[in-house]
């Protein structure tokens, strides 16, 4: 590595980490590359960045690698057979998959020798880059704020949420409980739209206003579940079960699927027959905690 500029290994060229090879080469980062497609690189090296002819020497050139893979099955499958260049690197592992199995990675990594920080990137490969981005981050605490500079260079802004290394994982599958389950309900009124003569962009700008007042209801609900306070004062489940029941019909009514709204019936028929009718609809938080038996 030069006295001058910084280096950094990106081991996985799918779209993301193309981005992220990218954003480095912009910042004047010495960038090793590797990909099992090695021709994914081919625009990447056009602009500076070396390809790696094999994982050992990738994971040779540099002590910080940032790993852009599918999941932890595919980081394993791409170091193992070169595992005895693992020791002294630290594996920035940004690929997604389960708390349970980040933490299972950080001891894989720790046995041979590296250290891993896991990463949830909050944005897609066009936020890559941009300071108003971020990415979650757990792990040595230590390491983090030694590369700091560089993880900066991914998105702007960095969360480091602790030393666990399940954590950062979890921080960005809640993100994307909410994301997938909130873009389904999306297709579903754009269904029910279709169905009753309407396209996407004549529902448009209901959907954005549905959408943007989440937050205050966000706001509103966080304080008293935390508190435990389930009272029926200000909505009760059971007007909300009549309200997710009419959603179902109506859809059923147009000759649409209805798998989503029948899922959420059913969850609110839970919690009716256990007994919350007169409770708020966040009781059903409680009701979610176990898995039905």
């Amino acid at each position: 590595m030069s006295s001058t500029k910084q280096s950094v290994t990106v081991i996985g060229l799918g779209p993301m980490g193309q981005a992220m090879v990218g954003a480095f080469l912009d910042r004047g980062y010495d960038v090793t590359v590797w990909n099992r497609t090695a021709s994914r690189a081919d625009a990447l090296v056009t602009r500076g960045a070396v390809l790696a002819p094999n994982v050992e020497e990738a994971l040779a050139s540099n002590e910080l690698v940032i790993l852009s893979l599918t999941d932890n099955d595919a980081m394993y499958a791409t170091l193992e057979p070169a595992a005895a260049a693992l020791a002294g690197r630290i594996l920035v592992n940004l690929s997604s998959d389960t708390p349970e199995k980040a933490r299972a990675a950080a001891r894989w990594a720790a046995e041979r020798g590296a250290v891993q920080l896991t990463g949830g990137v909050t944005v897609p490969p066009s936020g890559i880059g941009q300071a108003e981005s971020s990415t979650f981050y757990s792990g040595p605490r230590q390491v983090f704020d030694q590369h700091r500079p560089a993880l900066e260079v991914i998105t702007g802004r960095t969360d480091h949420r602790g030393e666990d290394p399940g954590l950062a994982a979890l921080m960005y599958q809640i993100g994307m409980v909410m994301f997938w389950t909130s873009m389904l309900s999306y297709w579903q009124a754009i269904t029910l739209a279709d169905a009753n003569g309407l396209m996407a962009a004549d529902i448009l700008p209901h959907a954005v206003e549905t959408a943007n007042s989440l937050p205050g209801f966000f706001s509103f609900y966080a304080e008293r579940i935390d508190a435990g306070r389930h009272i029926g004062d200000v909505d009760r489940l059971a007007m909300g079960m009549a309200s997710v029941e009419h959603v179902l019909h109506t859809n059923a009514d147009a000759g649409v699927d209805t798998t989503l709204p029948a899922a959420v019936v059913e969850l609110f028929r839970r919690g009716m027959d256990a007994g919350h009718a007169a409770d708020s609809f966040s009781t059903l938080v409680e009701l979610m905690k176990t898995a039905e038996a």
